[in-house]
């Protein structure tokens, strides 16, 4: 049963045996989740009413949902993309200045040109969980458009840079200003939809990966003819460019980003209180707000699905970093020239974009991310098989396609489904972090694994992608049916929690807490709790 479905979930409570007294079966909402049925629980001079409902004070019945929906995708999602456009151009346009003679005027060894590529993810990787807490203690306005300024003017300082030293020092600062964005963005929108609607703003919002590298190789083609111009070479042009457009979408961004739903400006209050109701009514109890506590944290740190969606999500992640940074280099091998190189990437990217949009689509539409992840893991497997053995530039190219086709959709569903099983805001906003920081630290290996001495076949980094979509593969497999073992045990009663004047007799249950309502449950325990059900 997939937990996207409250409208489901409540049905499949309401079925359960009658001597079943878990909250799960204490609690309902009506279709439109914008009311909640009043729950009465009573103790000799004591009245408990469960669960409180949000702002019951506004009236809201002249919100129309669907235009509400509307506004705030035209809102959020547009601008959000365009700013990871600009990410993912940033960190890997150094693939596509590397055609024009950066290493050469640099004086880079093969070995010097990966430990470039390299030292980016170690700033990337460490600095996104705390950035996570940070985007959940300040404004988003303010930290998503504070890290995006800085790194474009890390950016732009990278094509000053005239040695070895000082391109390692912009890569680490680039990497380190960068970490918030997409780990931040992620958990930033699963706060203003439910778990089946964030699936397809996931992937609109992460397209812009793909649409990345193919308007970097038409940008990149686009700026060499600037080789020259105030004394400067075609490849410092591409960093100086593409980085002073991005401070100006940082400084932009301090107007355009919206804050979280219980606070945003461009909304009524009506407004407000709708979007906070529909998510409250998808279990997603913290909606709300929620105060920060170290407990939620150790929660997240605890739980055994941010550990296993870490190695999945490396799984995805270290082949697509491996796939963007040389993906260039290798058509380029293939008997293509630079222009012609980063042109014919163009069409990889658009076909990926697409796939990864309707894959985002079905998974929300169907609740059925376990599936897709697998499905498209293999797909990419077998890309990367055809481009081990292949010896053949067209069939190569063919099999290009089918990598990007499985690698790119594969990551925003696997962040969806991670986020989809997790609830309570700051429990979630670790958990995110956790699973992208451990999936990007992947990138330190999966940039040194196209050496120079492989070309044209690279037979070693292919080989090595391979294994890591293999890993994906079986963990993907793993996630899945422990997940459903534990929506299994919930449904026979095995997880229900003691509810003081309720079910006070079933002292078996109190391995499970005990706690005075319903909402307490709900609180302390997030998805933990006994009638929250996980997505598959």
């Amino acid at each position: 049963m997939s937990s996207a479905d409250p409208e489901k979930a409540l049905a499949t409570v309401e079925a359960q045996p009658a001597e079943r007294s878990s909250a799960a079966s204490m609690y309902s909402s009506n279709e439109k989740g914008r009311t909640s049925e009043v729950e009465r629980v009573e103790k000799p001079g004591e009245e408990r009413l469960e669960p409180p409902l949000y702002n019951a004070h506004i009236d809201v019945s002249g919100v129309d949902e669907r235009k509400l929906m509307r506004k705030i995708d035209l809102y959020l999602v547009p601008w959000l993309s365009f700013l990871y456009l600009l990410s993912f151009l940033d960190r890997t346009s150094i693939g596509n200045a590397k055609l024009y003679h950066m290493t050469t005027d640099l004086h880079l060894t093969d070995q010097q040109y990966l430990i470039a590529l390299t030292i980016f993810f170690f700033s990337y990787s460490i600095f996104e969980v705390p950035s996570n807490v940070f985007l959940k203690r300040l404004r988003p306005s303010i930290w998503l458009s504070l890290l995006m300024l800085c790194w474009g003017i890390m950016m732009t300082v990278q094509g000053l840079v005239h040695n070895y030293g000082g391109l390692l020092g912009m890569r680490w600062m680039l990497g380190m200003f960068e970490a918030g964005l997409f780990p931040g963005v992620n958990y930033y929108l699963s706060c203003w939809y439910k778990r089946s609607e964030f699936g397809i703003r996931a992937a609109l919002f992460f397209s812009a990966a793909t649409v990345s590298g193919a308007f970097g190789g038409l940008l990149a083609a686009a700026i060499s003819n600037m080789e020259g111009v105030g004394g400067k070479p075609a490849w410092a042009w591409i960093f100086i460019i593409e980085g002073l457009v991005t401070v100006i979408a940082g400084i932009v961004s301090f107007w355009i980003i919206q804050d979280f739903p219980d606070t945003a400006k461009f909304l009524s209050e009506a407004e407000r209180t709708v979007v906070v109701r529909r998510l409250q009514s998808d279990d997603q109890y913290s909606a709300a707000g929620e105060n920060l506590r170290w407990h939620y944290i150790w929660r997240s740190l605890l739980d055994w699905k941010t550990w296993v969606g870490m190695v999945l999500y490396m799984g995805a992640d270290g082949p697509l970093y491996a796939f963007s940074l040389f993906l260039p280099s290798i058509i380029n091998q293939l008997g293509f020239t630079a222009t012609p190189a980063n042109l014919l990437t163009v069409p990889v990217y658009a076909l990926a974009c697409v796939v990864t949009c309707v894959v985002g689509f079905v998974a929300d539409r169907h609740g059925c991310r376990g599936y897709l992840a697998v499905a498209c893991l293999t797909v990419g497997m077998i890309g990367y098989i055809i481009l081990i053995v292949s010896r053949n530039a067209t069939l190569s190219y063919i099999a290009v396609y089918m990598a990007a086709c499985g690698i790119y959709p594969t990551i925003p569903n696997i962040v969806a489904w991670v986020s989809n099983n997790v609830e309570g805001s700051y429990k979630r906003s670790v958990s995110i972090a956790m699973v992208i920081s451990f999936g990007n630290i992947n990138g330190a290996v999966s940039s040194n694994v196209y050496r120079a001495r492989d070309a044209p076949w690279y037979t070693l980094g292919h080989g090595i992608v391979l294994m890591y979509i293999c890993i994906g593969l079986i963990t993907a497999v793993v996630y899945w049916y422990f997940l459903r073992r534990e929506n299994a045990k919930r449904e026979r009663g095995e997880r229900d929690e003691i509810i003081r004047g309720v079910n006070d007799h079933r002292t078996d249950l109190a391995c499970n807490g005990t706690y005075d309502s319903v909402a307490d449950a709900k609180r302390d325990k997030g998805d933990e709790w006994s009638g929250y059900r996980y997505t598959l």
